[in-house]
């Protein structure tokens, strides 16, 4: 099919246009990036006050699927992935079973093709079932395809046998995921270690738990040469870490999600489940220190560990829900919002971690980007839309948000995956 995307604002970190631009689409690639294009097309869609950027990788999601659907599909999943305009994902693989195999990850691959919207691509687990007693077969997950593995959810807590893995993956040309959490260090604590935990009478996890076992994977992945990737960064050290790193030409990359550049510990008011995420909210010294991070191009991406529950999971005290907070249908909304619209960040430093950086720590060189013979994976932003998350229209089986009611500024109107539009509200 062919399409042409007329009078968009083109947003492009690989050959950096940021202006006004028609897209041709044909047979699921874009042919040509120009001014005022003249061609014919089978749909013309007009992207006038809207930004045409590369359609969102998020590095870090839970699709839950296989083994706990009642969570979330690779159906409910990729809507609501292509909702928030992204059309490829990393799940994490600590589903039941976990994935720890090449067969498990082929699996996914393969029944993702037909009932996911946007692209998925299935992570491999570091040790068998997450237990972290024994290597999964890193070798065979990389040839089926997982880019990279991770025992997200948990650390590997044994760090010779960490090491081994990670050997193994910079054998295969693949990186290194990583949760750092120590859990020697966690003591049942559900929320930050500070005043607010105190008022509400809960378990606070200090940031010890994040920061030692991020310099120990820093540590192990410059013995070992590693690409090491650090997931969900929540603390001030994490960012001083990472800089430190990348001054040393470590092979070093870092994210930070929504949740911890807009929100604190000072934001939870009241013992309420839906605050309750890992790494938790943090101090606001902490928020503004990753928001300078990403601002100084130290932390490398922006992604959401989306993580759905169901209502009777999350509808409780803190003490006792479960951890986690959906992310894929607000993500683009409150970067936008919290860092672009104040003047943090620019809409091309927002494509650049939102997209071109992912696909580069990936090694996807056909996406990321808006330019001439890339896969036509598109997302079309309307800044202009001023309205309150509502998560009773999330697309997502999850409902498991702070963010419901907060008022945000922008939104995905249109989503193309391989040239095709999966998601669109131009109709």
């Amino acid at each position: 099919m062919t399409i042409l995307i007329q009078n968009g604002h083109v947003v492009d970190p690989l050959t950096q246009t940021d202006g006004c631009c028609d897209v041709l689409i044909e047979d699921g690639r874009i042919k040509k990036v120009a001014e005022n294009i003249d061609a014919a097309a089978e749909r013309i869609i007009n992207a006038e006050g809207c930004y045409v950027l590369p359609g969102l990788i998020d590095l870090h999601v839970h699709f839950r699927d296989p083994g706990l659907e009642y969570k979330e599909t690779l159906a409910t999943g990729g809507r609501a992935a292509v909702k928030g305009g992204v059309t490829t994902v990393c799940a994490m693989p600590n589903t039941k079973p976990v994935i720890d195999s090449k067969e498990k990850v082929a699996g996914v691959h393969e029944r993702a093709k037909g009932e996911s919207l946007t692209h998925v691509i299935q992570l491999g687990a570091v040790t068998k079932g997450q237990k972290g007693e024994e290597l999964a077969d890193i070798k065979g997950m990389a040839g089926a395809g997982c880019h990279a593995i991770s025992e997200d959810g948990k650390s590997v807590m044994n760090s010779s046998l960490y090491r081994q893995g990670m050997k193994i993956a910079e054998e295969c040309g693949i990186a290194v995921f990583a949760h750092c959490e120590d859990q020697t260090l966690v003591e049942n604590g559900v929320m930050n270690a500070d005043q607010n935990a105190e008022r509400l009478g809960l378990k606070g996890i200090t940031n010890s738990v994040e920061d030692v076992i991020a310099a120990r994977d820093i540590l192990l992945a410059k013995e070992t040469k590693v690409r090491l990737h650090l997931c969900h960064c929540s603390t001030a050290d994490s960012v001083k870490m990472v800089r430190m790193a990348k001054e040393e030409g470590l092979s070093v990359t870092a994210e930070v999600c929504p949740h911890h550049f807009i929100l604190s510990s000072d934001d939870i008011r009241e013992d309420d489940g839906n605050y309750k995420m890992n790494p938790p909210l943090r101090s606001k010294a902490d928020v503004e220190a990753l928001r300078q991070g990403l601002k100084d191009g130290i932390m490398d991406v922006i992604a959401t560990d989306h993580a759905p529950h169901a209502r009777e999971e999350k509808d409780k005290s803190m003490a006792d829900a479960v951890f986690g907070i959906v992310g894929l249908e607000t993500s683009a909304a409150l970067t936008f919002t919290s860092l672009v619209k104040t003047g943090l960040l620019s809409m091309m430093d927002m494509a650049e971690k939102m997209s071109f950086n992912p696909a580069k720590i990936l090694g996807l060189d056909d996406r990321g980007s808006v330019s001439e013979g890339k896969r036509a994976d598109i997302a079309i932003f309307d800044p202009s839309r001023t309205y309150r998350i509502d998560k009773n229209t999330f697309a997502s089986k999850g409902k498991n948000t702070p963010f419901d009611g907060f008022e945000a500024t922008g939104e995905v109107v249109c989503t193309l995956v391989d040239g095709k539009v999966v998601y669109d509200t131009f109709c």
